[in-house]
């Protein structure tokens, strides 16, 4: 079977999850294309990204994003999502952050704590909830409202709490100095399935070291998604806490950074990693260590 039939039976599986109630299971979905269970999920994981199950799960909860928006009942937009029981429902809810009804509101009653402070990059905001830390941005005083509003349109916005300072001192010591023994960060991550999985492969790229996009690919097992890995780098609203800045071009060139090329310079620089003239990162020689 060749790549072009393989994508085609991946695109008609995909179809099939997203209008089909309920979604075929795995095994249905490969006996639809000829292939044993076990074969059509590496097919699928190679060319997706996340698994058949993973990929309906995320459909659901996209379609219950905007199901809440319209519906005008909860119970309503879980339904049209495709749910067939609510409880299922609140269990997928972890993309949105928040219980269905509080996401319907825009986030209303959810608390979002923040801070602008200082660090050697400029003004830096980081905005923490119950669960972690939600967003770090390279951001100033004026700028962070908005930003969080953007996320988190019904929330209320408070200024941080004395408790939360350990968390923020951590966040500006991972921009500004080596790893050291830090307790590791709680973080309160909101993304899809991919997205979440592009982001937890960024985490485990070690100081002072990179990859490219497409190496990223095939760590999550997906080498065909190069531009959505791209795509869930530029989404990461966890400056430095997600590196990606660590992500660089298949040449071992800068490319584009959400809070500025000449940042991701720096950040990369600090990890003593050599930046040339011409953007391509190295690391040094011993010569020069």
């Amino acid at each position: 079977m060749n790549e072009t039939t393989q994508l085609r039976l991946i695109e008609r599986a995909c179809r099939s999850i997203e209008d089909l109630d309920p979604p075929p299971n795995l095994t249905a979905l490969a006996k639809s294309a000829g292939l044993s269970p076990a074969h059509f999920q590496r097919v699928f994981v190679a060319a997706v990204g996340v698994s058949p199950k993973a990929y309906g799960v995320a459909h659901r909860q996209r379609r219950l994003r905007q199901a809440l928006h319209k519906a005008p009942r909860v119970t309503d937009a879980i339904y049209d999502a495709g749910y067939a029981a609510s409880s299922v429902a609140y269990r997928d809810s972890s993309a949105l952050g928040m219980p269905p009804g509080r996401y319907r509101k825009g986030g209303a009653n959810e608390c979002i704590r923040y801070c602008v402070t200082r660090c050697s990059l400029g003004p830096l905001l980081v905005a923490v909830t119950e669960r972690g830390v939600c967003a770090v941005e390279f951001v100033d005083e004026t700028g962070a409202p908005a930003s969080l509003r953007k996320r988190f349109p019904n929330a209320k916005l408070e200024a941080a709490r004395p408790r939360d300072l350990r968390w923020i001192r951590d966040v500006v010591s991972t921009v500004d100095s080596p790893p050291g023994p830090r307790a590791e960060l709680p973080l309160d991550i909101r993304g899809t399935a991919f997205q979440t999985r592009v982001w937890r492969t960024l985490a485990r790229i070690p100081y002072g070291q990179t990859l490219s996009y497409s190496e990223v690919a095939r760590r999550i097992r997906s080498p065909n998604s190069t531009r959505a890995v791209a795509a869930a780098c530029a989404a990461n609203a966890l400056a430095v806490v997600v590196p990606c800045h660590r992500v660089v071009g298949s040449n071992g060139k800068l490319t584009g950074y959400r809070w500025g090329l000449e940042r991701k310079r720096a950040l990369l620089k600090k990890e003593g990693l050599v930046v040339a003239e011409n953007g391509v990162v190295s690391r040094p020689s011993r010569q020069t260590q």
